[in-house]
């Protein structure tokens, strides 16, 4: 496996300086701070990036007050006293993107947070416990017990929200292939305990967290954009 200061340097030399790359280096949240988000902002994320798979994720962001708006500010409680019809009604808002399948998720995820809520107190005290060693499980639990949050909809919520992990980016992915670190679908319990591993063991080479190695592995191949 290659060491971390290896792939480091190639990424510095690529963004012209390690200052340069340590500029785009984005740094996770706290267990205290991810501690104290509000469950109605993971609802809203989730619901953002379940909005984002399959067009502009700028076009979403343009109509986000009116989600916001159309769905009460995201309050757990308040979306779980809505009928179907009420739901149906709210799917075909002009004011929002128009898609059933998607709107319908919004409901299934806070069922999700409210179950959590029950055994954890919030969503957020769930995840800011977590075991650091096995992000990729919390990856696997979104997946099964949230709605339409497999694939790389769950991680990149959970980078967005300051949760310290790795993404399944096409850079990474790539990245971990042509080094032999998986040989099998992304999304295998094969290939995601073989990176969870190979991300760990960076982490204790090199003492970054996972989102810095994730990033510094993305910007030390695939298309050198500038800054």
């Amino acid at each position: 496996m290659e060491k971390f200061a290896s792939i480091y340097q190639r990424a510095a030399e690529r963004k012209g300086s390690k200052e340069n790359l340590e500029s785009l280096l984005s740094r996770p949240l706290t267990a205290k701070q991810l501690s104290s988000v509000g469950d109605d902002r993971w609802l809203a994320a989730f619901t953002m990036k379940v909005f984002q798979c399959g067009i502009s994720w700028q076009v979403v962001r343009n109509k986000w007050p009116n989600f916001e708006a159309v769905f009460f500010d995201f309050k757990i409680d308040s979306l779980l006293m809505l009928s179907e019809e009420q739901w149906e009604a709210k799917a075909k808002d002009p004011q929002i993107i128009r898609h059933l399948t998607k709107v319908m998720s919004i409901p299934a995820n806070a069922q999700m947070i409210k179950s959590v809520q029950v055994e954890h107190g919030s969503f957020s005290e769930m995840v800011s416990n977590w075991p650091e060693n096995n992000i990729t499980g919390l990856w696997l639990y979104l997946k099964k017990q949230g709605n339409r949050l497999g694939g790389n909809t769950g991680p990149y919520t959970l980078r967005q929200m300051g949760v310290d992990t790795f993404i399944f980016s096409s850079d990474v992915e790539s990245y971990l292939r042509n080094t032999g670190i998986i040989d099998s679908g992304r999304g295998t319990k094969r290939a995601l305990s073989a990176a969870n591993n190979a991300f760990l063991h960076w982490q204790q080479e090199s003492g970054r967290s996972l989102t810095e190695i994730s990033q510094t592995i993305a910007y030390s191949g695939g298309d050198n954009r500038t800054i």
